[in-house]
């Protein structure tokens, strides 16, 4: 075996993140295209130095005419290897990236769980979490969705994604293909202008790299790295100034995060604390109310009340719960 740096970049990278135990069933995501072939080959090269039982997956979307030839390339890869080939085959062809997304996600949780694999493994890379950063940035999100591609987060109980590419490019992706001479399968879909991730990988990445920063893709990254702690801990304070804020019914049973109605919470703990964790604690309360994720102008209004003149309230969001002052407490009723 030739051991190259990004081998021991990444025997690294497990290690001093903890990202896999050793002798655990492993289940890798593989589409054919070149960052899941790195993938799986460094996972394969490494698989004797930590006694890992790996096995392919594949998700046949069929939202192109190639895909079950694209499913069949990578069943023969995994026969070559000698490898267990798992597929989930779409009922219908799924169109929307969303969707998408979430059906693959549901499938290889499906696959794990049968199969009795610890992590779901998958070839994501320091340019995908530049582009997810750009493209969430565009679209208005807060710091919670620049950093939304994170090395790990449970699936299940039992299943954890782990994403071991995060600090590779594409371009180290593709020079480890080439040098190895993997049978990449291209995706014609990766070139469709019509898809937002496209556009920016094909266009706005480009234009940055050339007229703004070579490492532009590196650079995001690190930023979404930075993000991802800050965040962690933003949330864990919130939560814990949410815990103060919440009157409860001490004799409950329920989980103490568990909205109740008639909610109230105590605006002179709130008004105490800094605006970011005063929003977080009202978004984290919106999550529990609301079926769709909270605005920003949703978040602004219920944060208002905390400074708001007594008998305030807001107009009914999503759903019909009102949020009204009554002397120290904000009650959602």
């Amino acid at each position: 075996m030739v051991w190259t740096p990004l081998h021991a970049k990444i025997h690294r990278t497990i290690r001093s993140r903890h990202l896999f135990e050793r002798n655990q069933r492993l289940l890798i995501a593989v589409s054919g295209g070149q960052d899941s072939l790195c993938l799986i080959k460094l996972l394969l090269d490494l698989q004797s130095k930590w006694g890992w039982y790996l096995g392919i997956a594949h998700c046949d979307h069929r939202w192109r005419s190639d895909s079950q030839a694209n499913a069949n390339h990578v069943e023969n890869l995994a026969k070559t290897w000698a490898i267990s080939f798992y597929l989930e085959t779409a009922n219908q062809p799924i169109n929307s990236e969303a969707a998408a997304r979430d059906w693959r996600y549901q499938a290889l949780s499906a696959i794990a769980q049968a199969n009795n694999y610890q992590y779901i493994v998958t070839g994501h890379t320091a340019s995908d979490r530049a582009e997810t950063l750009l493209y969430n940035l565009i679209r208005g999100t807060g710091a919670d969705g620049l950093q939304a591609l994170t090395w790990q987060r449970p699936l299940t109980t039992a299943i954890m994604l782990v994403r071991p590419l995060l600090e590779i490019t594409r371009s180290q992706t593709e020079q480890f293909c080439q040098e190895f001479k993997l049978p990449i399968w291209e995706d014609s879909t990766n070139q469709d202008l019509q898809y937002a991730r496209n556009r920016i990988r094909q266009e706005l990445i480009p234009y940055l790299r050339e007229n703004f920063n070579p490492q532009v893709e590196s650079a995001l990254a690190q930023t979404a790295e930075l993000l991802q702690a800050e965040v962690e801990y933003l949330e864990k304070a919130a939560q814990e100034l949410r815990e103060k804020a919440m009157e409860r019914d001490m004799g409950h049973e329920e989980d103490s995060l568990t909205p109740l109605f008639p909610l109230r919470l105590n605006r002179r703990v709130l008004q105490k604390a800094p605006l970011a964790l005063q929003r977080r604690v009202m978004r984290q309360i919106l999550q529990q109310i609301l079926t769709d994720a909270a605005s920003f102008e949703h978040i602004e209004k219920l944060t208002a009340l905390i400074i708001a003149p007594n008998r305030s309230q807001t107009d009914p969001f999503p759903g019909g719960a009102i949020a009204q002052v009554e002397g120290d407490w904000i009650c959602l009723k």
